[in-house]
């Protein structure tokens, strides 16, 4: 039986447009399990980044609660979200967002700092270990401007992991890449879910998607939909391509 690690109850998130309520999340109830790489798909404006953002207190709900590990999340103040988050949550964006004056080592580094529990150079030596684990060693000491966008999201995923977190958030972290690195940064993304790191991801891409054990499809901000598939296996591939596509014909994507 699976692990309930992460809960969300009547999530809702609103905006005011021009004097209206824009309901983004409609009262969304949904449970993010142990071992699981959860991919979220929905069309442009279904609320994914925005529920993505949410769940890991990046923003906050306007009614609902999310919990993490049974601790109420939603509502802790800003010092204890952000500790929590350095601590249990790592990110991934479609831009590597790396600091333009930093090298590559000192982006990943800066984030274990931040988490008190790790010595100095016990993050130093986990940075070197990551990296070479992510095969960009030999840019360590590089900067993001110095890098191509692959190594530049790898030295992100490696940001993320660092503090050996509870749970990636990643938000479209192909979109911005070739064909070449989206593989190679879904392989490394695969692999990690394999070793036991829970993800959850948002995106548009097939070749993003067919990674996932669970899938859950967003309209309108609403869960409408949810496909479970065994991990993945790279001779599998087409197969599962071929599955999504016919879940995702049937949600009218």
């Amino acid at each position: 039986m699976k692990t309930t690690i992460m809960k969300a109850t009547d999530l809702c998130k609103s905006f005011a447009v021009g004097g209206r309520q824009n309901h983004v999340l409609n009262r969304v109830n949904l449970e993010i399990y142990g071992g699981d790489f959860t991919v979220i798909m929905g069309s442009s404006g279904a609320g994914k980044s925005t529920l993505l953002y949410v769940l890991s207190g990046m923003d906050r709900p306007t009614g609902g609660e999310v919990c993490y590990r049974d601790r109420v999340i939603s509502h802790l103040d800003e010092k204890d979200m952000a500790s929590l988050r350095a601590q249990e949550f790592g990110f991934v964006f479609q831009q590597a967002h790396l600091v333009s004056n930093l090298t590559l080592f000192e982006n990943v580094a800066v984030t274990g700092y931040l988490d008190k529990r790790q010595s100095e150079k016990a993050v130093r030596e986990r940075t070197a270990q990551l990296l070479q684990r992510m095969d960009i060693a030999e840019a360590a000491e590089r900067l993001p401007s110095q890098v191509s966008g692959g190594e530049a999201q790898r030295a992100a995923v490696a940001r993320a992991i660092i503090n050996d977190p509870g749970i990636i958030f990643a938000d479209e972290p192909t979109g911005a890449l070739n064909k070449r690195n989206t593989r190679e940064v879904l392989d490394i993304m695969t692999q990690l879910n394999e070793n036991g790191q829970n993800i959850l991801m948002v995106t548009h891409d097939m070749k993003a998607a067919v990674r996932a054990t669970r899938l859950l499809y967003l309209e309108d901000g609403k869960v409408i939909g949810e496909m479970t598939m065994p991990p993945y296996q790279k001779e599998e591939a087409k197969r599962r391509e071929k599955q999504v596509e016919a879940w995702l014909s049937s949600m009218e994507w």
